[in-house]
């Protein structure tokens, strides 16, 4: 109930003081403060601009990324790096997919972080044909192997976008 009452004596306060002053007075202050609110709203608006600039650049480089076909060798290799004893993704079975899943998730966590945005292409094109084979056997997986499956598709997806995010803020910051 204090805290109406004291709300009520500050509005009281203000009122007051505001009688202190002429028309015009208030008037110039107003101008003032309309003024500095315009100032930063143009600066806000400055940077806005060159963060939709640095943005549209980075979608740009990114889309220029994507069009570049795959090198096949370069492919390969990065799968048997990230698939090890699992490398051969079509003959893998209903009981070999769920450790490839886990094999080739380490091996993601482990690289990561020195990952260029290229070779998150390469380790996405491996995570393909991965989830393409598990759709292929999918039917004969036990449920639990297919949860946890689910659970790591998840996981690499949240890694991989969370990758994207991180260079998007970076060149939108930096450039």
């Amino acid at each position: 109930m204090k805290t109406p009452v004291l709300l009520s004596l500050l509005a009281c306060a203000g009122l007051l003081a505001a009688c202190d002053s002429t028309p015009r007075e208030r008037q110039e202050v107003v101008e003032r403060e309309t003024q500095k609110l315009d100032t930063l709203a143009e600066r806000a608006a400055d940077k806005l601009r060159v963060a939709g600039r640095r943005a549209a650049r980075f979608d740009s480089v990114s889309r220029v990324r994507n069009r570049q076909p795959l090198d096949p060798a370069a492919e390969l290799a990065l799968t048997g790096e990230l698939l090890g004893p699992y490398a051969t993704i079509s003959s893998l079975t209903p009981a070999t997919i769920e450790p490839a899943f886990v094999h080739f998730m380490q091996q993601v966590r482990a690289r990561r972080k020195q990952w260029s945005q290229r070779d998150w292409d390469y380790a996405t094109a491996v995570s393909r044909r991965l989830n393409a084979q598990f759709r292929a056997v999918r039917l004969d997986i036990k449920g639990r192997d297919e949860l946890h499956i689910r659970a790591l598709q998840t996981e690499f997806t949240a890694l991989e976008t969370g990758r994207d995010v991180k260079d998007l803020g970076q060149a939108v910051k930096n450039k």
